[in-house]
């Protein structure tokens, strides 16, 4: 099974990127008869970024990420969008020109933004064929996506079928979205749904003191110390709860529930889990952030791994254009 995952280079995995994404989509990639092919969308990351330090930046510690976790850049496919950038862009422009107004309209990635026009970008505007040019250019197969994401997957499918039907060919696979109903949301620091526009994230590779620091920030009720607390209703439980083994849980909701033990001491407790938990992934990040030659090397291997397959898709619609 051909399975495709990209990412923006907006910044640095948090907690729930892992916990929600990464992790899983890390062990769909172990499985036997997988391929997965991981891409980092700076591409994309343009609509909203300009900043080419910042992009790099970010698509170094999102890379550093993947491979702390233990991607496999040789039994899989990990590259840059922007490296085989001639391909995904060439072929935007034949979807392009088979995708019709109204479809790209009713975007969500349009609509959210369509009551403040001066802030949406051509860029913008068409990203759902870029996103579409990205599948079907590796005959992708199968794309975890949320929920969020299942209509620019179905406008794949409804871009690509329409160049096949036009040619009576399979010209492009088409892909599949694969939405996992029991994927977690991750609480951030306030109980919304953790995001780096709301600023509520945790993140995981901080030096110790800042991390503990950051989990400080966790927003919690003001039950004095001494009385008995609901752990159901506190963000640093659920938090805990998401990462600790059934024996520690139930520790730690005793101690909610039998008072004298205040939110500090559930804090510091996450705080030391979480080093524990992450303690291998952040040595490895932090020598792959010391290291940005291996990340490199890994990512220029991966691209060259991917292009004959971009080289022939491209060459089966050109085909089709007397090109």
């Amino acid at each position: 099974m051909r399975i495709l995952t990209g990412i923006q280079a907006s910044g640095k995995p948090h907690l729930g990127n892992i916990l929600g994404a990464i992790m899983p989509a890390v062990e769909l990639s172990k499985q036997p008869g997988n391929d997965s092919f991981l891409f980092i969308a700076d591409l994309h990351t343009l609509t909203s970024l300009k900043d080419g330090e910042s992009i790099r930046s970010n698509t170094l510690s999102i890379a550093a990420a993947w491979l702390a976790f233990g991607f496999d850049t040789e039994k899989n496919f990990f590259y840059r969008q922007s490296k085989l950038a001639s391909y995904h862009t060439e072929l935007m422009w034949y979807l392009n020109c088979f995708t019709p107004f109204p479809m790209l309209a009713n975007a969500h990635s349009f609509k959210d933004k369509s009551d403040k026009l001066s802030d949406v970008n051509a860029g913008l505007f068409t990203y759902p064929v870029l996103q579409a040019a990205d599948i079907v250019l590796y005959d992708a197969q199968i794309i975890p996506v949320g929920k969020d994401q299942r209509q620019h997957i179905e406008m794949t499918r409804d871009i690509a079928n329409s160049v096949n039907k036009r040619y009576n060919k399979e010209i492009f696979v088409l892909p599949e979205a694969r939405i996992n109903e029991e994927v977690m949301t991750i609480p951030g620091l306030d109980g919304a749904k953790m995001s780096k526009s709301l600023n509520n994230y945790i993140d995981i590779f901080l030096p110790e003191k800042d991390l503990l620091k950051q989990i400080k920030k966790i927003v919690t009720d003001t039950t004095p110390l001494e009385e008995p607390k609901n752990p159901d209703n506190d963000i640093t439980f659920k938090l805990y709860q998401l990462m600790a083994s059934p024996a520690q849980v139930a520790e730690m909701r005793a101690n909610y529930e039998a008072g004298g033990y205040g939110y500090g001491h559930a804090k510091q407790a996450l705080h030391e889990l979480m080093l524990g938990y992450f303690k291998e992934a952040r040595e490895k990040f932090d020598y792959f952030i010391a290291h940005p030659e291996i990340i490199e090397e890994k990512l220029a291997i991966g691209e060259k791994k991917v292009q004959p397959i971009a080289e022939a898709t491209i060459a089966r619609i050109r085909a089709e254009f007397k090109f």
